[in-house]
């Protein structure tokens, strides 16, 4: 185990839960709200940030990702990946969801959905952009969260790390190709150029600064990683706050007219949750891993990049796009649902253990 691999582990186990991850539901919808109110009040001044643009990317919003994202990923260490041997089984179950199963699934239930059951109640010009902006929250797993959710359920913090690190580097060169297919599939055309372009401003150049930016903080010493690393996490949260902020501002309208279409969005993303979750569960006790490996693999295969699928889905659609609204809807509800899934797992832990017996 190197020295990165440590102080990752330790600044990852060692904290509670924060005021902000605790509490990250009600700030969103607060965000909602002020976004709400500032845009039709203040129409002005968002209308020009929403101008700022440059090939199609909006600087502003460009800017908040890069700050909310690079935090995050300054915790993953590639250096982690030679542990993959060790629990094999339970990086396959995690890898088989993540990437098999999840995408195509949410792409399955945003079609009956979206544009089936709930068509009649949904503005029928943004039915596309919505099954868009749920596909793009599936098609990316979540990196910096599920520490979180992972030390709630006590699993093995090895493990969340080196599968982290494997879903990242996965992200690289699988993202782009399943967006790409299932909006296909969808039949919503996306230049290859605009997926590509998100692609290397959301994932490729980012990974690359908070990887150097890594080395550099760990050969200062590791109270110095974990400053900075504080310091950062304030100036994510706010980015990400100030980013809702903007989103609502421009979908104002849209939400007053018909408040219903959060409820709406929420109904697959819940399903895909409880579906993903359960399936990575129950796998990694059919081949006998650990409860320790079951409870982070059934909670990385249901939570979600939201970050990454908020930046892309603006860059490819635009801020008054349902596919926006749709992906911050996963935001809104990321904690409460993960909550309860940390909680059945734990409480179910005797089930689970009396299976491998």
């Amino acid at each position: 185990m190197s020295i990165q691999c440590e102080v990752t582990i330790k600044q990852t186990t060692g904290a509670p839960m924060s005021v902000f991850e605790r509490w990250l539901t009600l700030w969103v919808a607060l965000c909602i709200l002020a976004g709400i109110g500032l845009g039709q009040f203040f129409p002005a001044p968002f209308q020009l940030l929403g101008a700022l643009e440059v090939a199609q990317v909006n600087l502003p919003v460009g800017l908040l990702i890069w700050v909310m994202i690079i935090p995050m990923l300054i915790k993953i260490d590639f250096g982690a990946l030679h542990q993959v041997r060790d629990h094999w089984k339970g990086i396959g179950v995690t890898l088989f969801v993540n990437w098999a199963v999840k995408p195509f699934s949410m792409a399955l239930l945003a079609w009956l959905f979206i544009r089936g059951l709930f068509a009649d109640w949904l503005p029928a010009e943004q039915l596309d952009s919505y099954v868009a902006g749920l596909i793009l929250l599936a098609a990316a797993p979540c990196t910096a969260m599920v520490f979180v959710w992972s030390r709630l359920t006590g699993g093995d913090p090895y493990f969340t790390l080196t599968q982290v690190a494997l879903n990242d580097a996965i992200m690289i060169v699988a993202f782009a190709p399943i967006v790409a297919l299932l909006l296909g599939l969808s039949a919503i055309m996306v230049p290859w150029d605009t997926l590509l372009t998100s692609v290397v401003l959301y994932i490729l150049i980012p990974v690359g600064i908070a990887q150097f930016w890594r080395h550099f903080l760990l050969k200062q010493g590791e109270a110095r990683f974990d400053a900075t690393l504080a310091t950062l996490g304030h100036a994510s949260i706010v980015a990400l706050l100030l980013t809702l902020v903007l989103l609502f501002a421009f979908q104002g309208e849209q939400i007053l007219a018909q408040p219903l279409i959060i409820v709406l969005l929420a109904v697959p993303i819940l399903i895909q949750v409880f579906f993903n979750s359960s399936l990575a569960y129950w796998l990694n006790r059919a081949v006998g891993e650990k409860h320790s490996i079951a409870c982070p693999s059934a909670l990385i295969g249901a939570s979600n990049f939201f970050e990454l699928a908020v930046a892309a889905a603006i860059s490819l659609f635009g801020f008054q796009s349902g596919a926006a609204l749709a992906t911050v809807v996963g935001v809104l509800i990321e904690v409460p649902v993960m909550l309860l899934v940390v909680r059945v797992v734990n409480r179910s832990k005797g089930w689970y253990e009396r299976g491998q017996s």
